[in-house]
């Protein structure tokens, strides 16, 4: 199965833009009469047949549409510190997407040391993953927010911040199947006393993702990926 992202689809008949094409026809080896699926990341897979396949021109013709594919009955939400490489925060990106994540929130804490982030590579990188696991919802990179900010949503679901000092449940333990789920992940420095107990006051419960002292990029997936198989 080749998934194609067109957010703009909106007709029967859709035209590839020149870089899918020449991937569709040079990469792929695909031709006329062969099928290929599109999303909008809206939810929407739609199973289309190659009608016309020129390098800098395919076109498709759908042929079936079907709405809230792999629809899940709750959300993830991640608000992760970006990472000094941002390497690393790239590979998380990437990683989610592929696991299951509905929104991301950079996020700046006391200790961060990164503090501006290239959102149009990071919404590249969000976009090839989605293609590549074959997911139509496309996850919601939102601006980078402070700590503050995050604390202070009224977001109606279950709130955790990891933090590796003191003795605090393990996620599995305490999360409850089909919530819906806001996880702050720290910096390299982890969160400072300060934040931990102002996150807190705001009914946001420290929590751990094992015994293992783990990077940031790597505590972000071990969440994600642990509400996935909870969720199971």
């Amino acid at each position: 199965m080749q998934l194609f992202y067109t957010p703009d689809i909106e007709s029967n008949i859709y035209q590839l833009n020149e870089q899918e094409s020449k991937h569709c026809v040079r990469v792929l080896r695909l031709k006329k009469g062969d099928k290929i699926f599109l999303t909008d990341g809206k939810g929407n897979l739609f199973e289309t047949g190659l009608i016309e396949d020129g390098i800098k021109k395919c076109i498709v013709e759908i042929i079936e549409k079907k709405s809230e594919f792999g629809k899940r009955n709750y959300n993830v939400h991640l608000a992760v510190a970006p990472t000094k490489n941002i390497n690393r925060f790239e590979w998380f990106l990437e990683k989610a997407v592929e696991i299951g994540v509905d929104e991301i929130s950079p996020m700046i804490c006391e200790h961060s040391e990164r503090r501006i982030l290239k959102t149009e590579r990071l919404n590249k990188i969000i976009i090839s993953a989605l293609k590549q696991s074959l997911k139509t919802y496309l996850p919601k990179l939102n601006k980078t927010k402070s700590f503050s900010e995050i604390i202070n949503s009224n977001r109606d679901c279950e709130k955790y911040i990891a933090y590796c000092d003191g003795n605090p449940p393990f996620l599995k333990d305490i999360y409850l199947k089909g919530k819906d789920v806001l996880i702050m992940i720290g910096p390299e420095g982890d969160f400072s006393k300060a934040e931990v107990e102002m996150a807190a006051s705001k009914g946001i419960a420290p929590i751990s993702l094992g015994k293992s002292r783990l990077r940031t990029e790597t505590a972000a997936i071990v969440s994600c990926h642990t509400i996935e198989l909870l969720n199971e």
